[in-house]
């Protein structure tokens, strides 16, 4: 069980809007649904309107501190038959990536990749007390584009499954860039009203359960609870 999902839900019905593309880099394909994820007739690219209006201004402080950048939306709302699906195939993944025979494996042998999944991935929970982030249209997973549109190298790629995606995992190597790079992400992304996973350098969220838990980290007298649930209708 994730910590956040101990924060209270009070909906504010605030409708899923779409994302204004033009103003973004974004995947020719979306990544998901390259893969054949469910998304149906939902496009992933939508978002809660006042996070929407908080990436937008996330955007223009970018583009005053570096002149042509722009922010690159590599996912957004993420239906909970998607979340599954994804959880699903990345388990696959690592079977394959490590050459074992799924027909083989342990209990305890599945527990263990099972762990590795969660590391970086929310359970696809149906409870609307317990919604994967992605599935309040409150949570975005992004990077960054030069005015060359070259992506920022950040040291590795989004959902990586390795100590990599850490936000500081290159704090300490001064020589090399990336860590720069993500604090400037985190900068632009937290001065819009933000907050950062603490775990995956390139997932923001704003409003739900797991910004409300990150806040009250930050400030322990004051009391959070979460402004968006699982999306109806979903």
């Amino acid at each position: 069980m994730k910590p956040y999902y101990q924060i209270p839900i009070r909906d504010c019905g605030e409708p899923l809007v779409p994302i204004p593309l033009e103003r973004f880099a974004v995947e020719s394909l979306h990544a998901y649904e390259k893969l054949g994820a469910p998304y149906g007739k939902t496009s992933p690219y939508h978002l809660r309107q006042t996070v929407l209006e908080a990436l937008i201004t996330a955007q223009h402080d970018l583009q005053q501190r570096c002149p042509g950048w722009r922010i690159l939306i590599f996912d957004a709302y993420r239906p909970v038959a998607v979340q599954e699906f994804m959880v699903n195939h990345t388990f696959a993944e690592v079977v394959r990536s490590q050459n074992i025979n799924p027909a083989t494996l342990s209990e305890t042998e599945r527990q263990k990749i099972w762990q590795q999944v969660y590391k970086i991935w929310a359970l696809p929970s149906p409870d609307p007390l317990t919604p994967p982030p992605h599935s309040t249209g409150a949570a975005v997973d992004i990077t960054l584009v030069n005015e060359k549109d070259e992506t920022i190298d950040m040291g590795s790629e989004i959902d990586e499954l390795s100590p990599r995606s850490d936000p500081d995992y290159y704090a300490q190597e001064l020589h090399l860039p990336y860590h720069a790079h993500r604090q400037l992400l985190r900068d632009i992304m937290q001065k819009a009203g933000f907050q950062r996973h603490p775990g995956e350098w390139w997932h923001f969220c704003c409003g739900d359960q797991m910004w409300a838990w990150l806040c009250h980290q930050q400030h322990p007298s004051q009391r959070f609870i979460a402004r968006y649930g699982r999306v109806a209708g979903d």
